[in-house]
């Protein structure tokens, strides 16, 4: 199977790599910048589950190549634009479109795009970065992959899937409730990239700060009653689960929205708080905290661009 990874960063490295590691067919379509890196370093990936360095296939935007079974896109949501024209020329009438962002959102924009019979669900929990030398640094034992069709449905196409990537050194799986296990990843990573950003602090700190326990479940709160009234497929206990997962996270992790704040960059506001406060707007919902939280990461972006 003929696996084309969007990007070679923190998350497309490390799982791109993974599959690679094991005999994958697998090519990454990246910038001029990074393909000359990668061309005389290789594809290095430093983690606590096995490091390794890889000479990977890559491609730039606009080549000739012929469309791959499966594009597997992991870029942040603010550069999904871009990336829709960037794929395009891969993609063939059987392509297998599989996201990896955060939120929920993007499933739309790709399916208008490609059509829905192309996209199926997808979502990972791994704590990476990239260092100044492109190596992707990946520290944490978390390194989860999920896959699955949105319909939750067993087809051929999903199980043939489920072989290519099985005996991976990370922990990839299919999923036939695929849909439900976005939104509940959507509230978790809303909810712990709103407090850390606003907090500008590790997840630790911040369970332990005067209130810190009420603001999360408020927060929480909030979130769910929002996925909830416009429908999502959520269980009946995500919030007790989502506190739960939030307190058993080590001391001192941080959100990728953390972590590009600090470094200047831009966030996925927008795609994560923004989507449901504008939803919640439309329903008359009162969030107090989710706007707190939205307006912070506002006030940042405004910021940052006027530098």
């Amino acid at each position: 199977m003929k696996i084309l990874v969007v990007g070679a960063g923190a998350v497309g490295g490390y799982f791109g790599g993974r599959l690679l590691e094991k005999g994958g067919d697998v090519t990454f379509l990246v910038r001029e910048k990074r393909k000359q890196q990668l061309a005389e370093h290789g594809l290095k990936v430093e983690s606590i589950n096995g490091s390794f360095t890889l000479q990977p296939k890559t491609i730039s935007a606009g080549e000739d190549v012929k469309p791959y079974d499966v594009i597997l896109v992991s870029t942040k949501a603010y550069h999904l634009d871009g990336v829709l024209d960037s794929i395009e020329p891969y993609v063939g009438d059987s392509t297998m479109i599989l996201p990896l962002l955060n939120g929920i959102a993007h499933v739309e924009v790709l399916q208008k795009r490609f059509g829905k019979d192309l996209i199926i669900g997808g979502l990972c929990f791994v704590e990476s970065t990239l260092d100044e030398n492109g190596t992707v640094l990946q520290k944490s034992p978390s390194h989860d992959l999920v896959f699955g069709e949105l319909s939750g449905e067993q087809t051929d196409r999903i199980l043939a899937l489920d072989e290519a990537f099985s005996g991976t050194k990370a922990n990839i799986r299919r999923s036939d409730t695929i849909l439900q296990e976005m939104w509940h990843k959507y509230i978790f990573i809303t909810t712990m990239s709103g407090v850390t950003s606003l907090m500008r602090a590790p997840i630790g700190p911040v369970r332990d700060t005067i209130g810190g326990q009420e603001i999360l479940t408020q927060f929480i709160s909030e979130v769910v009653q929002v996925t909830r009234t416009i429908g999502a497929p959520v269980a009946e206990d995500i919030e007790t689960t989502t506190l739960n997962r939030i307190n058993q996270l080590g001391y001192q992790m941080k959100s990728s929205m953390q972590r590009d704040m600090e470094k200047g960059l831009p966030t996925e506001a927008d795609h994560l708080q923004g989507y449901l406060y504008e939803a919640a707007g439309q329903y008359g919902i009162d969030v107090p905290l989710l706007q707190l939280i939205y307006g912070n990461l506002k006030v940042y972006e405004t910021n940052r661009k006027q530098g």
